[in-house]
Formats: C-alpha cells, sequence, structure tokens
C-alpha cells in the first residue's frame, strides 16, 4: 500500500500543473467586451461597472468589489473616466496587475474640447470649436445587495484640458487594445497563450469589416452638424468625419447651467443643426429643453451599451448602434 501511494505520489508530482484561468476585472462593458472576445473559450470577465450606469461617478455594490478583490487583472480606462475607482484598486485589488488603457503608448489619446458657453462674450466665433490638445498617438457574480463601497463623491469637477477618456469608441484604439490584452493574458495563463492570440487576431479581423461598414454607412452624415447630450463622441467622430456643433454638457456629463442650455439653443438655430443626440442613463429633458422650438430631431446615442447584454457582443454592437442613430438623422 505505502509503496503504491508512494508511486501515485511520484506521478502526480511529475505531471505538470495546468495555470488556473486568471480573474480578471474591467471596469465598462464596451472594454469588458473586448476582454471576453479575447477569452472566449477560456473564460469569462467581471464587469465593474453595471449597465446602465454612469462610470463617471458610481460605487462599488459588494459582489463587484469582491470582483475586483479577487482578480489577477483589473483592466480599466484610468481615472480620467473613473476616478473613484482609483481608490478601491490599491485598497482591494492587493497584487493584480492594473492595466490603464489611457495611458498605454499605443492608445490615441484626444483632449477635451472647449466646448464651454456659459460665458456669451467669450465665444462670438462659436461655430469654432477649437480643441485643447493634439491628437496623440504615442508609442505612448454573486448576491449584489443595496449596501455599497463608499468613495470620494463626483461632482463632475474636473480639468478640461485633459485627456478625453471616451477612447474607446476609436475602434483603432479596440484593435490596439486587444493585442495590447492578449499579450497580457498570455502572460498570465502561458497555457492558453495561443488561444488568446488567436482569438485576438479574429476579433480584430471583425472589426476592420465593421470599421469599413459604418465609414460607408456614415458618408451622407459627413458635414452634418450635430449637438450631443455630453463630450463623448470625438473618438467617434473622428475616423468617420463627423462634425459635433455642441453639448448639453462636458465631458464629464455635469450638469449644465440655464445659460449653456440657452446659448446651446442659439447654436442650434445658427449652424442649421437638424439633430440631437441623447443617451440611455441621462436625463432627457435637458436636451429636449436644448432644442426646444428649433425643429431639431432627438435620437438616442448609447456609448456604454447601457441597452445591451454584457458579453463578447456588445462592443461591435454599440457601434453599429451608433452608426444607425448618426444615419437615420442623416436622412431627415
Amino acid at each position: 500500500m505505502t509503496r503504491l501511494s508512494l508511486s501515485a505520489l511520484m506521478m502526480t508530482c511529475a505531471t505538470p500543473l495546468l495555470a488556473e484561468v486568471p480573474q480578471v476585472a474591467v471596469d465598462i462593458a464596451p472594454v469588458h467586451s473586448l476582454v471576453a472576445q479575447l477569452m472566449a473559450g477560456v473564460g469569462e470577465p467581471d464587469l465593474i461597472v453595471r449597465p446602465g450606469a454612469s462610470p463617471h461617478g458610481y460605487a462599488l455594490r459588494p459582489s463587484e468589489a469582491r470582483a475586483v478583490q479577487q482578480a489577477d487583472l483589473v483592466v480599466w480606462m484610468g481615472e480620467e473616466l473613473t476616478p473613484w475607482l482609483e481608490k478601491p484598486l490599491s485598497s482591494l485589488s492587493g497584487d493584480a496587475r492594473h492595466i490603464a488603457l489611457l495611458e498605454q503608448p499605443a492608445t490615441a489619446r484626444l483632449g477635451y474640447r472647449d466646448l464651454a458657453h456659459d460665458d456669451h462674450e467669450d465665444h462670438d466665433d462659436h461655430g469654432d470649436h477649437k480643441e485643447h490638445a493634439d491628437h496623440e498617438t504615442q508609442g505612448d457574480k454573486g448576491h449584489d445587495d443595496h449596501a455599497e463601497v463608499a468613495h470620494d463623491d463626483h461632482d463632475g469637477d474636473h480639468d478640461h484640458s485633459g485627456t478625453d477618456p471616451h477612447a474607446w469608441l476609436d475602434p483603432g484604439n479596440a484593435s490596439v487594445w486587444l493585442s495590447l490584452l492578449a499579450e497580457e493574458l498570455a502572460g498570465l495563463d502561458p497555457d492558453h497563450a495561443d488561444r488568446y492570440r488567436a482569438n485576438a487576431a479574429e476579433a480584430q479581423a471583425r472589426l476592420a469589416e465593421l470599421t469599413v461598414q459604418i465609414a460607408a454607412e456614415l458618408q451622407p452624415m459627413q458635414g452634418k452638424p450635430f449637438i450631443a447630450f455630453h463630450d463623448a463622441y470625438q473618438y467617434f467622430e473622428r475616423p468617420f468625419g463627423l462634425t459635433l456643433a455642441g453639448t448639453v454638457s462636458l465631458g464629464d456629463a455635469s450638469s449644465p447651467s440655464p445659460a449653456r442650455l440657452a446659448h446651446l439653443r442659439e447654436e442650434v438655430v445658427e449652424e442649421g443643426v437638424t439633430c440631437a443626440f441623447s443617451e440611455p442613463q441621462y436625463n432627457t429633458a435637458l436636451i429636449e429643453t436644448a432644442v426646444e422650438g428649433t425643429g431639431a430631431a432627438i435620437f438616442v446615442l448609447d456609448p456604454l451599451g447601457a441597452g445591451l447584454e454584457p458579453g463578447p457582443e456588445l462592443y461591435p454592437q454599440v457601434l453599429r448602434d451608433m452608426a444607425a442613430s448618426f444615419a437615420a438623422c442623416a436622412a431627415r
């Protein structure tokens, strides 16, 4: 019996132990979708910010805090989008690897634009929305109860000379991140390295094809100004030649003043804006007020996929749905 037990033990020791699939937590649904595509056939990432919530201000539920705590890898846009997440990452995620996508050298970053309209005398030429910064492409599940993990209040008090964090809306960035994150996963889980890389290549090919389709669909929208709820779309505007005339709010979705809304209504009339875009998670009354009496129609843009099921198909569907909304505007 002893000899058999020893033999069995020796065989066990001689067999290489398979690495466990890494636990991955991702801040927002579009990036979670990219990671889910990479992990297809291997595992599933956890989503931190629940669908329908704004990432600009958020409090973690206990299950979301556990996902951060148990993660081997946390993927987030960075403090520019979710400044409240920095503290939980430091206190909860221990030795986990943190990847802030906006800090990656290959990420194309854009600066916030000057879209403030409260001071009328400073905006005689309000059709010229010059950006603060040049476009940089540098070689740079359990039970959810009602208790929340406390975080610092986020009232939209941002420095708008910084980086616009909505970089996932550029399909080029998504393609870059697929390669980057495939290598991160391969390093954590060498047994499935080939699968992660193959999944990345497949996802990139699908994304390239989708980008070509969207470019063709949006040609009629080029040169047709629109307004949006907040300044979240320049990463989508640039590759597809779209023109933003103004926004109800700024890039952090902070509440607009009455003066801002009044001035925006003037812009809608003067620039011949025929379309305005609201978002599912924000108060539609504000954008309705901004276009009241102008004849502009209101459509919906959902940059976070608030109305979609989280998972691998969410990111491409976000792009398709946004393209469809712009195309509907162009058809008016």
